[in-house]
């Protein structure tokens, strides 16, 4: 029993620590398995072991190891059968002759560059009981792998499924996984023989296996398959059945000599691939393997990489030649075989950092090998190191080489077909008016939507509606971040805009134009659409975050914080009229955006009134507007004064008066400013008294420059635009 309690102390360790690593790196935009991988490294002797040795021996005894190497065999074979499911012959639908020769080429170079590395490191890093031909093969497998899931979820992250890019990557990847890890077999097989003589029994074992999966498994898949279409559910009986096969045939591979987890992947691949039975085995499958199983084996790879062996100059240097070996390989030989194949450099450099990750594919191979007693401890923890590094670089280097504003004009959208035919440098061209509207739920959020509808159309300047869905994808590994489940999210979700739509007024429908991304990070993915789309406004609906009652913390925060345009945050009461507008004003820039679009909605509608709490200051009048107010209003034309009533109010009882003000409007809008209990604190914070206390509708400003007008092109006479203030 003492074992048992030992080994799940070290399991409840491992899950929590993987988790919160995770998600730092996840924050920098980073897989969010690179951070439990480095999680795993940091428990074993590279870090927790060097700094408290005696602590870490207490924590992970040696007699506990052999249990967690269980859990996370067990872990690896049900990962291998979900990347198996999840390899979809519709991935090797694009581009496929250039894709073939790309992947291939991409595995020969690295590989021939690996075996040639082994002439060096053979000698100096090995065992002395295995064979050149097991050590070389085994290397150039290792330098050739791509690590299919990590790329698939790049794409999937940076929207990339629907271009060009994206398809010929993932194409290229399926055609190098399936190579690959038929190169894995041979060299297991090679090194459990010791020669490649020795290596033909079970290498045509293994064809014969692969034959009969194919032939004999696949047929009998495809009558589950169709009970599964007459029933339309995945019993438990059926699922157990569906287990019992994954292990039964992961034993058999182990048994023919190469390794569990062919069977596994093997069965996975040989799945029908009818999308509802795919996506409930693989839902019903991957939480425990993800969260569990997973983290375990990243913390067992972890317990036997040793930085610390790394002790010389001289052997770094042998880890930097590893490292360039892998990098130069891989990217040279995508890049050059891609070029021949007629892809232009951007997207062949693209390309060859893509097919340059490796991720945690690359650690299972290297964990086969360390077991097999192929490569040292020393060289384990060189790969390991270069597996790390090569996918950390691949996302930067991807936005470096391949940035979001060239993947918008890659990517054929409903969103991009615009009416609007004249290019920006014709001197007829009028910029459309933008808003950019993030709707986090199509169902709850059409007062939002109608809000940003009456701010933006008018007769005079041409505008555009986006309405802004970002899917967030929690786990790098999971079904819906794959390529294929993230289009069908993305196209039910679009569904859903376009019903919100059709509830709107049909004379609107020709301007909005929905965007449907899928997303990491909703603030930030936010602020970077709102650069690339020219928005002249962020509209964005209130909701309480889940560990605050600030109405205006969480996501929304985020974007009032750092959105490089200005934002309005609309806090909706129900109602659906607009005809009296609240416009308290103060003299700051803030009130400035929320009196503009007050105006906005006022000439936009000939029987809106607007009624305007000016604060008087110590030094100011009563009856005296401020310089900014007044210049404004002497410049609208009469139709719409005289639809303006001004009440002054003192600056001490500013809130009390426009709480009591706001009871007979339908929608007050107020900007950022302590006189409204709206100010923003230290860390970025708001503060939200008034969106607390207010009884109407309530859109609250944050202008962020005040070169932006909004106004100019609905009346030409009105001239708005002053200096750059960024705030």
């Amino acid at each position: 029993m003492h074992i048992v309690i030992q080994v799940l102390v070290e399991v409840l360790i491992v899950i929590g620590l993987s988790r919160l690593v995770g998600l730092a790196f996840k924050s920098i935009k980073q897989p969010l398995v690179i951070g439990e991988i480095v999680a795993g490294i940091m428990l074993g002797p590279s870090l927790f072991g060097l700094i408290a040795p005696h602590v870490a021996v207490t924590l992970f005894p040696p007699e506990t190891i052999p249990f967690l190497n269980v859990l996370s065999q067990v872990g690896l074979i049900f990962f291998m059968f979900l990347i198996g499911l999840e390899l979809n012959p519709k991935y090797l639908s694009g581009q496929l002759e250039v894709a073939v020769l790309t992947s291939h080429v991409s595995i020969l170079v690295p590989f021939s560059l690996g075996t040639l590395l082994a002439l060096l490191l053979y000698p100096l890093v090995s065992n002395a009981g295995v064979s050149f031909t097991a050590f070389a093969l085994f290397l150039g497998a290792a330098m050739s792998i791509t690590a299919f899931p990590v790329l698939a979820r790049i794409i999937t992250e940076n929207n990339l499924q629907g271009t060009r890019l994206g398809t010929l990557a993932l194409t290229c990847a399926a055609v190098d996984d399936v190579t690959a890890w038929c190169l894995l077999a041979v060299a297991i097989a090679v090194a459990r023989t010791g020669n490649i003589a020795g290596a033909f029994p079970t290498i045509i074992e293994s064809i014969a296996y692969i034959g009969f999966m194919l032939t004999v498994g696949r047929w009998f898949l495809n009558r589950l398959a169709a009970y599964y279409r007459r029933t339309g559910r995945l019993s438990q009986f059926v699922l157990a059945g569906i287990y019992v096969g994954v292990v039964a045939s992961a034993l058999i591979t182990e048994l023919i000599g190469i390794h569990l987890i062919f069977g596994a992947f093997l069965l996975g691949a040989a799945m029908p691939k009818n999308a509802e039975l795919v996506r409930e085995l693989a839902v019903k499958t991957e939480d425990f393997v993800l969260i569990f199983l997973l983290p375990i084996f990243f913390a067992y790879s972890g317990l036997r990489t040793e930085i610390g062996l790394l002790n010389r100059p001289e052997l770094w240097l042998l880890c930097a030649a590893v490292l360039l070996v892998a990098i130069a390989g891989k990217y040279i030989g995508t890049y050059v075989a891609a070029r021949v194949s007629g892809i232009n450099k951007r997207e062949a450099s693209a390309l060859g950092w893509l097919m340059n990750t490796r991720g945690l594919t690359e650690l299972i191979v290297l964990n086969i090998g360390l077991e097999l007693g192929v490569i040292t401890p020393l060289l384990f923890t060189m790969l390991v190191i270069m597996a790390l590094v090569t996918t950390f670089m691949t996302s930067p280097l991807l936005e470096w080489t391949y940035p979001k504003r060239l993947i918008k004009l890659d990517v054929v959208e409903p969103e991009a077909e615009e009416t609007t035919e004249v290019t920006i440098t014709s001197p007829a061209y009028v910029r459309p008016y933008r808003i950019l509207v993030p709707v986090a739920n199509p169902r709850s959020q059409k007062g939002l939507l109608q809000l940003a509808v009456a701010i933006a159309f008018n007769y005079r300047q041409p505008a555009v509606v986006n309405p802004l869905s970002l899917i967030e994808l929690e786990e790098d590994y999971s079904f819906e971040s794959t390529p294929t489940e993230a289009d069908r999210l993305i196209a039910h979700r679009r569904h859903q805009l376009e019903e919100l739509i059709s509830t709107l007024e049909p004379t609107t429908h020709s301007f909005i134009h929905p965007i449907v991304r899928i997303s990491s990070n909703v603030a930030r993915e936010t602020a970077q659409i709102a650069k690339l789309e020219l928005a002249d406004l962020i509209l964005v609906g209130w909701h309480r975050p889940a560990f605050s009652n600030n109405r205006l913390g969480g996501r929304v925060g985020q974007i009032l914080s750092t959105a490089p345009v200005d934002v309005g945050v609309f806090v909706d009461r129900g109602g659906e009229r607009l005809e009296n507008l609240l416009v308290p004003y103060s003299a700051n820039i803030h009130d400035d955006l929320a009196l503009t679009l007050a105006l906005r909605l006022l000439i936009h509608h000939d029987t809106r009134m607007l009624q305007i709490l000016q604060v008087s200051s110590e030094n100011q009048a009563e009856d005296e507007l401020s310089h900014e107010l007044h210049a404004m209003m002497e410049k609208l034309p009469d139709s719409v004064r005289d639809r303006i009533h001004i009440n002054i109010i003192p600056a001490s009882a500013a809130l009390k008066a426009l709480v009591a003000a706001s009871e007979t409007v339908d929608l007050t809008i107020a900007g950022t400013s302590r006189a409204w209990g709206i100010e923003r604190q230290t860390l970025g914070k708001y503060t939200d008294a008034l969106a607390i206390q207010c009884r109407s509708s309530l859109l609250i400003t944050r202008r962020y420059s005040q070169i932006t007008s909004h106004l100019t092109s609905v009346l030409p006479e009105v001239n708005t635009q002053e200096p750059t203030v960024k705030n």
